[in-house]
């Protein structure tokens, strides 16, 4: 399912713009923005809309094929589609109880987030959507009891590499400049996604590990060819 040649890279949990720009310029592929209140990465929409702005303005074409992804939990569709309007978003991640039903009504604009030891369930119902053509098709977490995401800890690999060979994945889940070599091995996903791992608070992004990160996947990613 997976191209070796290329792994895409999503960074999650801009509050800065100064973050944002480092993020374009190192290479990033995705940028999240966290919508959920509970986050410590948490963003409020009219703010992000500004700190967007202010980005395409300083950007400009240094943008174009970078995703820009908000990352809902339990929010409404209208809130939502609210959301991605108001901020000028180009994808939803679904990182809360919602069902395979609720995602596919965004059409190839919203992808679901599940936790490690969840996707045996979502991949019985989701079937059709799992096989759609825009990637990605499921992020993979960790499990942490009361969190949805963020957390830091690792996902189960072993299960989110069976899952990589059924649908173009994003693995999440405690991921590192140190071990995310180690994880596109196992796992072979579509791409990574990382927040705690290239931060020095949550929310407060370091550019050098943001370049160490890429500069590992790429490495790896070279290695394949």
């Amino acid at each position: 399912m997976h191209r070796a040649d290329r792994y895409y890279v999503k960074f999650c949990g801009f509050t800065r713009l100064e973050d944002a720009i480092a993020a374009v310029q190192v290479g990033v592929d995705m940028l999240g923005f966290n919508f959920y209140a509970k986050s410590p990465r948490y963003v409020a929409p009219e703010e992000c809309a500004r700190l967007i702005g202010r980005l395409r303005a300083e950007m400009g074409e240094t943008l174009k094929g970078i995703q820009l992804v908000g990352v809902f939990v339990n929010s409404t569709p209208q809130q939502v589609n609210e959301t991605l309007k108001l901020c000028n978003l180009d994808l939803a991640q679904l990182s809360g109880d919602e069902t395979i039903q609720e995602v596919s009504k965004f059409g190839g604009r919203a992808f679901k987030a599940v936790r490690s030891g969840g996707h045996q369930t979502f991949m019985q119902i989701g079937v059709t959507y799992l096989q759609r053509e825009v990637p990605p098709a499921l992020l993979i977490d960790a499990t942490s009891p009361g969190l949805y995401g963020g957390s830091g800890r690792l996902a189960d690999w072993k299960e989110a590499a069976e899952l990589s060979r059924q649908a173009p994945i994003l693995l999440a889940g405690g991921l590192s400049p140190s071990n995310v070599a180690q994880a596109i091995q196992a796992v072979q996903p579509w791409g990574v996604d990382v927040a705690s791992g290239i931060e020095t608070t949550p929310g407060v992004k370091d550019k050098i590990k943001m370049i160490d990160f890429i500069q590992a996947v790429r490495e790896q990613q070279d290695s394949q060819l």
